[in-house]
């Protein structure tokens, strides 16, 4: 009985907002990652890609999501989190229907930059989930988001490799697709759910709305002097990490199977893999990040990436199913450990514009990469996107390292 009181009292943080949208997760991301499976073979082979316009494709997604982040954290702190995000979540639903139904990459294109436009809920949702959860269990409740949406996409991968094999590759991207409108409009309707996190004054107003860039951008800029340093250095370093790490992001399915010569099949068995393996370290991992603090993580996520992208570069089937495990760590220590120390850092009634302004500029730079590597795999070497970012792993650990500050008191 006292094991399962105490139990009880760990994970007692887990209800109202929290578990709406741990809900929500695990309906979204177990069918997001079964087209993701082979998003880039399906624009290549199907829809007439090439790897530069999957970069493209990537860049015009991440430069439409960053246009509306500034909007997104300031509407947030102004109006409140429930709104935006139960609302955007149907736009972001109905997007994928351009998918399911193209007949081009072009198609894609389009459907990439309306899905990121309704993202404009991003920096309410990052901000709600800060709200929801107490300080000393921060570390704990963003290891169990990462747990929980790590276990719903464990069987996509498979699912999609299952359904590869038994209708081909447009058949079965284009059921994918569909599933992904349903399972996203399902949690859409769950998040209407939520309650309001914050009290607001301010009545959503139309015109108040179109008028929100310009104040929105010019508090997202303020909001540095009202929040420690430590952030911005981190900001900073995630910044660099981001931008590198794009370079080759949309490309891991390509290189395994067209430079790799890796099966399709067990590509779905390699990413199963990853997520089995998230799976089991996720608990740990929060449990580490409250009890030794967040940078010791945060530098121990810099140096897995290391070896782990050498194993991919120089990888054979083998290499790969060690690799992707420990990026998969390398994640997991890097998420957590950065998103518990911002909410530390950054008292509530800011959080919306801090995390408007990071996510801005993490999606422009993280647009430029993914461009800078389309091209790069294309034209020069299939191997530079991924090799690229170790270069710069050093700059972040001296960035964390040392201006990097954990506060002796953290923020509600």
């Amino acid at each position: 009985m006292g094991t399962i009181t105490k139990i009880k009292e760990e994970f007692s943080f887990i209800r109202g907002n929290f578990l709406i949208l741990v809900l929500s997760w695990i309906l979204m991301d177990f069918v997001n990652e079964m087209p993701g499976t082979y998003y880039g073979l399906f624009v290549k082979k199907v829809l007439g890609g090439d790897e530069f316009i999957l970069g493209l494709i990537m860049f015009a997604s991440f430069i439409a999501l960053a246009s509306v982040q500034f909007p997104g954290g300031y509407l947030a702190d102004k109006y409140g989190r429930k709104w935006l995000i139960s609302t955007m979540t149907f736009g972001v639903a109905l997007s994928y229907l351009l998918y399911a139904l193209a007949q081009s990459w072009e198609w894609i294109l389009v459907g990439a930059v309306i899905a990121n436009l309704c993202l404009i809920y991003q920096p309410a949702l990052f901000a709600m989930v800060a709200d929801s959860l107490p300080p000393e269990k921060r570390g704990l409740g963003f290891s169990i988001i990462n747990l929980i949406t790590s276990v719903s996409t464990t069987p996509a991968p498979l699912i999609a490799g299952v359904l590869f094999l038994n209708f081909g590759l447009e058949g079965s991207m284009r059921i994918c697709y569909f599933l992904v409108v349903a399972f996203y409009l399902a949690a859409a309707i769950l998040r209407l759910r939520l309650r309001e996190s914050i009290q607001t004054e301010e009545k959503v107003d139309l015109r108040g709305l179109l008028k929100a860039y310009p104040a929105s951008l010019k508090e997202s800029v303020r909001v540095w002097k009202k929040v420690p340093r430590s952030m911005f250095f981190l900001f900073i370093a995630n910044l660099i990490l981001m931008f590198s790490f794009a370079m080759g992001q949309s490309f891991f399915v390509l290189y395994a199977v067209e430079v790799l010569h890796i099966p399709e099949f067990y590509w779905s068995l390699i990413l199963t893999a990853l997520f089995i393996t998230m799976i089991v370290v996720s608990l740990p991992i929060g449990k580490i990040i409250d009890r030794f603090g967040r940078k010791k993580p945060l530098i121990a996520a810099y140096l897995l990436l290391v070896p782990a992208i050498l194993l991919i570069v120089y990888g054979d089937l083998i290499r790969l199913f060690i690799a992707f495990p420990l990026t998969g760590i390398a994640q997991l220590l890097f998420f957590s450990a950065s998103a518990a120390l911002g909410a530390d850092l950054v008292p509530k009634e800011q959080r919306g514009k801090v995390q408007g302004f990071s996510s801005f500029f993490n999606y422009i730079f993280m647009a430029l990469g993914n461009l800078i590597g389309g091209f790069l795999y294309k034209n020069i070497s299939p191997q530079l996107p991924f090799l690229i970012p170790l270069a710069f792993v050093p700059i972040e650990l001296a960035i964390v390292l040392f201006l990097v500050k954990e506060p002796a008191e953290k923020e509600a």
